[in-house]
């Protein structure tokens, strides 16, 4: 037993011939290791760029069409902005027109200041049609309505369909600018060459006349502008 623990203490060394210990060990794998790890991380390089690109090929299409909604949407939400806010002087909705004539009428008010409103027209770039007022200016008095009318003609060789946008300047007299009637926000189609007349029914409140802040005040411009609608 104790010549076997001594054997099994010898040095490692002296367990080796002359031939191991004149050959250097080699490792297990062949001499082209390097090169092939080489290539490896070269093709996996390649592979994070293309993984890489294709992510900003997938952001760029999404970005794309979310820039093709927002533009379709534009329109509706100006539209709810607007009738919120009153920006652009559109009008607010609190109290509806019908229910403002009947109210004055109850209570029998009068005036006697009077105010010209202009009309002006416009279109958006790439918009193909001609569109003006039939009649650049009214003269009314406050609590009267007035008709008005915008002609638009399709100069292209193809159907287009429009949607126009308003707004009422000065913006601080555009709460007292009522439309009865009016061809904003609704898509238009006009075959080519074809031509049509829309009317604008508009209504100014009374209290234009007994508001400080409207001294000075005797000319309103409503300008609408038409935009073309893109095709689904």
């Amino acid at each position: 037993m104790s010549r076997f623990l001594v054997a099994k203490s010898k040095p490692f060394s002296s367990l080796l011939s002359s031939r191991h210990l004149s050959s250097p060990l080699k490792p297990p794998w062949g001499p082209n290791f390097k090169q092939f790890s080489a290539s490896a991380s070269a093709a996996g390089r390649t592979a994070d760029r293309d993984r890489s690109s294709r992510k900003t090929l997938v952001y760029l299409v999404g970005l794309a069409a979310a820039m093709v909604g927002a533009s379709y949407a534009a329109v509706p939400l100006y539209r709810r902005f607007c009738q919120a806010t009153g920006y652009g002087g559109t009008v607010q909705r609190k109290e509806s027109v019908e229910e403002k004539i009947a109210r004055h009428a109850r209570d029998g008010t009068t005036t006697s200041r009077e105010i010209v409103v202009q009309f002006n027209a416009d279109v958006a770039d790439g918009m193909p049609w001609k569109f003006t007022p039939t009649q650049r200016e009214v003269r009314v008095k406050p609590g009267e309505s007035a008709l008005a009318f915008y002609t638009a003609e399709n100069r292209s060789s193809a159907p287009i369909t429009g949607v126009s946008t308003y707004n009422v300047t000065p913006m601080k007299a555009a709460v007292y600018f009522n439309k009865i009637q009016c061809f904003c926000f609704e898509e238009q189609t006009l075959l080519p060459g074809e031509q049509i007349d829309m009317p604008v029914f508009f209504y100014i409140d009374p209290e234009f006349e007994t508001d400080p802040k409207m001294d000075g005040i005797n000319n309103i411009i409503l300008s609408y502008t038409f935009f073309k609608v893109n095709d689904s």
